[in-house]
């Protein structure tokens, strides 16, 4: 006979089985909403709030009058989310996006990977009307985003000097790079939630960092004349067939830079298909011997130590020996009787040579220093050069002599221009200075402060040194082909060995001519050097006729007129 158990035995096993089950349910409840609560809220919170980048306005890059040289502009990143993308869907999605978007099919069509991811950017920069029309189109996975994109309207106007951005916004060459932290402003954030499909969630948080954009930089350049100089070296170094070549002009009275140009110049627009050697601004990193400019030192310093007068005379052969070396003029010629203005007026090595020896090695370095050789020029700029000046205690034999007339020294094109705005203010060296201000964060204009002021040489010595630079253009000087009519003109030609590592010694030259007008009542500084030329070689004859056509340019857009006087009566040659 079957026997049933004892029913309340059976009840109370069920019971206590009953109440097991329920205590491991209870605890797991205290485990997740007691113990571990706050960190399962923070995983959903983490799943469910999303972190959307608010980017800052990136502040304008403008020429002296407001021009706008660098800005931003609206744009629209465009990016797609393979998950959603049906695996039949993806070949007519890329078809769609490489028309529209002008990049290879097969460029995005990687982008959808194994479809597991679910953000891939496509393109960082859209035209928002090309994004509009995307976005019009319905592609499911397909989205868009608010960017900024940055143009430079002048293309490669004044392209190694303003430098350019990379794909993240980030300055990585010249001025961009330079004033990155004022230009770019700070980012913003925004926290929004949403749910499984990546929609809003209706009436839940959402906080935001506001960004603040970025603020702007006005320059001391001025558009026209950096086209005009632009042009100019561009030209020549083409005609001429040379390596590279620089223009500056500047301010004499402010040590403002009003146009600062290289050849070749960078297209701001194609960056990325112009090799790195092209993205430096040379005017402020090549440094090369700068050759008979710089005898303009000379000839300060021989004057300030008052060892020499302008009207003195040097007997002047053709060649002078220097320890081991004999050191030679540019070209034959008998023993000429040379005041001192004519030794500077027609660049003889030998005649430099022998008023260097008045002033001695250590008066000649000390006034090397004082014009700024061995140090940088102050402008700030990207990958500013101090030259190489090397202590006069190690100079050669020979270079106690070379160093006379510009050789076996270093320097950069802008070192040199500042040199020459020294003499043209009278003694008195302005800071070199390419930023004229800058917004605050209200938008207000705050101008930079004025450039430090350094007097180098005595207002007698530099009026007297200007008369020589004066004598140089005339027709009896090495620099007739800078002369403009109706303007009285100073300036130096130069024509140096060029050092070169690839022959590791000298090959080639640098030809060189700077000056100043109107001669009288300086006003502007013009620099032009060209590298390497292999159609000529003399400064007088390759670089002077750069500086006649932007001085000429810069003189009519500035609207200086002529002085209107006449040019002292230099002497040159004894007996004249």
């Amino acid at each position: 006979m079957l026997r049933l158990g004892n029913p309340g035995r059976r009840i109370s096993v069920g019971l206590i089985g009953m109440t097991f089950v329920l205590s491991i349910f209870a605890g797991r409840l205290v485990q997740l909403q007691g113990l571990d609560s706050k960190v399962y809220a923070a995983e959903a919170a983490r799943q469910r709030v999303q972190v959307e980048k608010l980017p800052a306005r990136r502040g304008s890059i403008t020429d002296a009058h407001g021009h706008e040289l660098a800005l931003t502009l609206e744009a629209r990143e465009i990016f797609v989310d393979p998950s959603e993308v049906d695996a039949d869907k993806r070949d007519r999605v890329a078809t769609v996006l490489a028309t529209e978007l002008g990049l290879p099919k097969e460029q995005i069509t990687a982008k959808f990977g194994d479809g597991t991811s679910q953000y891939q950017q496509v393109a960082a920069a859209v035209d928002p009307l090309v994004a509009q029309r995307i976005m019009s189109l319905g592609l499911k996975g397909v989205g868009s985003k608010h960017r900024y994109r940055r143009d430079y309207p002048g293309g490669d106007l004044a392209g190694t000097l303003l430098g350019f951005v990379g794909s993240d916004g980030t300055g990585l060459s010249g001025l961009e790079s330079t004033y990155n932290r004022l230009l770019a402003g700070r980012d913003g954030e925004q926290f929004i939630e949403t749910g499984r499909e990546g929609q809003r969630i209706p009436m839940t948080r959402s906080t935001m960092r506001t960004p603040v954009d970025g603020r702007d930089v006005r320059l001391t350049v001025e558009r026209d004349i950096q086209w005009a100089a632009q042009k100019a070296i561009g030209d020549q170094v083409r005609a001429t067939g040379a390596r590279t070549g620089s223009v500056i002009v500047m301010d004499v009275q402010t040590g403002h830079l009003l146009a600062m140009a290289n050849a070749p110049e960078l297209d701001l627009k194609n960056w990325q298909k112009t090799p790195q050697e092209d993205w430096v601004n040379r005017s402020v990193t090549d440094v090369f011997e700068p050759g008979s400019t710089n005898k303009v030192i000379t000839a300060a310093a021989a004057l300030e130590s008052g060892a020499v007068r302008p009207e003195t005379v040097f007997a002047v052969r053709d060649n002078i020996r220097c320890a081991d070396q004999v050191l030679r003029d540019s070209h034959p010629h008998p023993v000429e009787q040379l005041t001192f203005s004519g030794v500077v007026a027609t660049s003889s090595n030998v005649g430099t040579i022998l008023a260097a020896q008045k002033v001695g090695d250590q008066r000649l370095y000390d006034m090397l220093k004082r014009f700024g050789f061995g140090s940088r020029p102050g402008s700030g700029l990207l990958g500013e050069e101090a030259g190489l000046l090397p202590d006069w205690r190690r100079w050669s034999g020979s270079q106690r002599c070379t160093v006379a007339y510009g050789q076996g020294v270093s320097v950069t094109a802008l070192q040199t221009a500042s040199v020459y705005q020294t003499v043209a203010n009278g003694g008195v060296r302005v800071t070199p200075q390419i930023v004229a201000g800058t917004t605050t964060d209200r938008g207000v204009f705050e101008p930079s402060p004025p450039g430090r002021r350094t007097r180098v040489i005595g207002e007698r010595t530099a009026r007297e040194v200007a008369g020589m630079l004066e004598a140089a253009t005339s027709t009896e000087g090495t620099g007739g082909l800078a002369a403009i009519d109706g303007y009285r003109v100073a300036g130096k030609t130069g024509t140096a060995m060029r050092y070169d590592a690839k022959c590791q010694g000298y090959c080639g030259y640098t030809s060189t001519f700077v000056g100043f007008a109107p001669a009288d009542k300086p006003r502007l500084v013009v620099l032009a050097v060209i590298q390497d030329p292999q159609r000529g070689h003399y400064g007088g004859e390759i670089a002077a006729p750069v500086f006649k056509k932007v001085m000429t340019f810069a003189l009519k857009s500035k609207k200086i007129p002529p002085t209107a006087t006449k040019p002292p009566t230099v002497r040159i040659r004894a007996g004249q």
